[in-house]
């Protein structure tokens, strides 16, 4: 008599998120499918920090996602020292609450010190440290502009390239821009010091990544490795990933890239109506995942850039279908494509009451036009 052998069943293979499930679960966590009620601190903190390379960016991506925002409900944190203005992901400038500025500045040291590694060649014969404690005692005495600071630094290095030793010092310390600059309507010139003088205590050590990571998922996920990679400006994150597995759930995409999500985050059903939207450039929706596709529809690759420059969009049913600017006492609308009527009345009046937030009692005209191929500026 023989034995049957036992067989062991394959597991089930992760469900798959097309492109459109993929979009309304992000859309949820950036609370863009409906506004929120939560404080612009708290919305800061949510969504780990705002594209800030501009001043005005960060106060358009809360009008588009909060209820009740006005511009004091970060122009007031960020006077009070409770938001700053920092580079940090990706080597950009964000808008981060001052805990946030605090961990996860040394989180991308590396990236920082990886961006210091290019400008090796003007730097020869730099003592970075002797910089950094140069620069420090610099910006602390009194905020500098990186124009002083570069300066002051050329008294010690006068043979190095002045653009290095401001990238140096950049990297080396956690600079912040100090108010009035970032404040809506009041915004003054670069003036930097230092994250721990501004705030008055030390930086916290770099936060574990695995933490990161949750966080992450929680403002754009679902999402790949390679996902948090390209919003973080880090590499090597898949151990996080990995130790973080037995308390996740996973899918793919359309593609077959393994995609990482909290087990109770939302995910709403594909169908779920998402209005139109204002977002500013820089927004961090179109910029934290490496595949793009849940809100920028591959036909449209590359037409919210040009160059360094990126355009403010415009998302209709969820995702990227036309560019706005400002243009006098108009703001006006750019679409890539044909609108009926319906579409038209839905986004006049998300234009309205985007400029009932930022500009209220300024009278402004809503005008459609028609996409050029490039434009001379951003407004």
């Amino acid at each position: 008599m023989t034995k049957s052998k036992r067989t062991t069943a394959a597991p089930p293979s992760p469900p798959v998120l097309g492109p459109r499930a993929l979009n309304r679960a992000t859309l949820a966590r950036q609370l863009l499918l409906s506004r929120s009620p939560m404080s612009a601190t708290a919305a800061v903190e949510h969504l780990v920090g705002l594209q800030a390379q501009n001043v005005k960016p960060p106060y358009h991506a809360l009008a588009a996602r909060l209820d009740g925002f006005t511009p004091d409900d970060l122009s007031r944190p960020m006077a009070d020292r409770e938001i700053v203005r920092i580079v940090t992901l990706r080597s950009t400038i964000h808008t981060h609450t001052a805990e946030d500025c605090l961990t996860l500045r040394p989180l991308v040291q590396p990236a920082r010190d990886r961006e210091l590694h290019q400008f090796r060649a003007g730097l020869a014969g730099v003592d970075l440290d002797r910089l950094a404690a140069k620069a420090r005692a610099l910006v602390e005495e009194e905020p500098r502009t990186m124009k002083e600071l570069r300066e002051a630094l050329l008294e010690d290095w006068p043979d190095a390239d002045p653009q290095a030793l401001s990238v140096a010092a950049r990297c080396k310390l956690p600079l912040v821009q100090v108010t009035p600059r970032g404040l809506w309507g009041r915004s003054g010139q670069v003036r930097l010091t230092t994250a721990e003088h501004w705030l008055g205590r030390p930086a916290e050590p770099a936060p574990d990544p695995d933490g990161t990571a949750l966080r992450y998922l929680a403002a754009f996920g679902p999402a790949s490795v390679k996902d948090m990679q390209t919003w973080a400006g880090l590499t090597r994150l898949r151990d996080a990933f990995e130790r973080l597995r037995p308390r996740l759930v996973t899918f793919r995409d359309e593609s077959g890239a393994e995609l990482f999500d909290l087990p109770d985050a939302p995910r709403p059903d594909p169908g779920t109506p998402a209005p139109p939207r204002f977002l500013p450039e820089f927004d961090n929706l179109l910029l934290s995942h490496a595949d793009r596709t849940r809100v920028v529809p591959p036909e449209l690759k590359g037409r919210h850039w040009q160059g360094n420059i990126a355009y403010r969009t415009l998302l209709v049913d969820g995702v990227l279908a036309g560019l706005w600017r400002p243009d006098d006492d108009a703001l006006v609308i750019e679409p890539f494509g044909p609108l009926d009527r319906a579409r038209r009345a839905e986004i006049t009046e998300e234009a309205e009451r985007m400029l009932a937030v930022l500009h209220p009692g300024e009278a402004y005209d809503i005008r459609f036009g028609t996409v050029r191929d490039t434009w001379d500026g951003i407004g």
